[in-house]
């Protein structure tokens, strides 16, 4: 009963006290309790064909408009990169991987970049197809004959996503000084430019992957088991890894293409779930989803609120996350059955 008590305030409770906190701060004004939710009434009974007498002002545009639009693609963006995350350390059986491993981010940044620089394709659909083409490159690689090793794939992932960085530099060193501002922000990870359409562009690849991943949670555990276990009851390991590979370059995609890149956060959050509930993905993954978008909202609240200006959320998650990684390493907390 406690435990259930314990995921339930975890995974579901924490998170909508969250939210209700993020539209409470912000950087130009904050609000009352109270007073957020006569607003909320207000717009439930607007909705509802029950119109209140509450008069519609400045707040009412920042909190719907603004607040609201960047918490939903906050909340979005954190579940999707520590789902991943969590999806590549699971069939890749190694704690330290995540979406930069294999080349996604590096390739989806590249890919969102050369959009803002020749805008022929959308950004979004840009920045999934060279994430696809880094996790191609990446198995190609890898490919030794007709067996492909785990480490063989994670080095041939940090050497593509070199490359994919090095063309990224060369992208902002030809490019003009406006776009190159735009591009340099959005590499810190952006959240700053959070509207209805980009939350509308990334609500659908993002909620299909994490559906996908959700239905399919169990066999992760038989992947975490070993290839010899999987094929034992009658999975197709390989099969299924690459369907794995490519919901996660999905959700990846979709969220660098959408707030920009945001480090070490695909690599720390998987950690803290299986530091709470356990190994199994049955449940792991709902703490991904729950906690990575509660930790990203909670890191963005903080660059709001607490500096006159903004600060890119990329650098936030880099000076909170290296020294969480570094706090796990130490309790060796970096283990696979922790």
């Amino acid at each position: 009963m406690m435990r259930q008590l314990k995921k339930l305030l975890l995974l579901v409770v924490l998170p909508l006290l969250i939210l209700l906190f993020s539209l409470l701060v912000g950087s130009s004004q904050n609000i009352g309790f109270v007073e957020l939710c006569q607003r909320i009434g207000s717009e439930v009974g607007g909705y509802l064909g029950h119109p209140t007498a509450v008069l519609k002002d400045n707040m009412d545009t920042i909190l719907w408009q603004v607040r609201l639009p960047r918490i939903l693609l906050t909340f979005m963006v954190g579940a999707a990169l520590a789902s991943s995350g969590g999806i590549l350390q699971a069939i890749f059986r190694n704690p330290i991987v995540d979406p930069f491993t294999l080349g996604i981010s590096s390739g989806s940044a590249f890919g969102a970049a050369l959009a803002m620089l020749f805008p022929l394709l959308p950004v979004n659909i840009s920045a999934f197809l060279f994430g696809v083409c880094a996790v191609g490159l990446t198995y190609f690689v890898s490919n030794a004959g007709l067996k492909t090793s785990i480490i063989g794939m994670v080095l041939a992932g940090m050497v593509i996503s070199g490359v994919f960085t090095a063309m990224l530099t060369l992208l902002q060193y030809i490019s003009d000084p406006y776009k190159l501002q735009a591009i340099v922000q959005w590499t810190m990870g952006n959240l700053h430019t959070a509207s209805w359409s980009k939350v509308q562009h990334a609500f659908l690849p993002i909620t299909i992957g994490l559906a996908i991943l959700i239905l399919f949670r169990w066999k992760l555990n038989l992947l975490a088991l070993g290839d010899q276990e999987a094929i034992a009851v009658g999975v197709n390991p390989k099969l299924l890894k690459l369907g794995f590979i490519a919901v996660a370059t999905l959700i990846t995609a979709s969220a660098v293409a959408a707030v920009g890149v945001i480090s070490l956060f695909g690599l720390i959050v998987p950690h803290i779930s299986r530091m709470i509930f356990g190994p199994n993905n049955n449940i792991v993954v709902w703490a991904n989803i729950s906690i990575g978008g509660t930790f990203l909202l909670l890191i963005d609240d903080f660059s709001r609120a607490v500096m006159p200006f903004e600060i890119p959320i990329g650098v936030f998650t880099m000076i909170i996350g290296a020294p969480l990684f570094i706090y796990l390493m130490r309790r060796n907390e970096i283990n696979w059955n922790s």
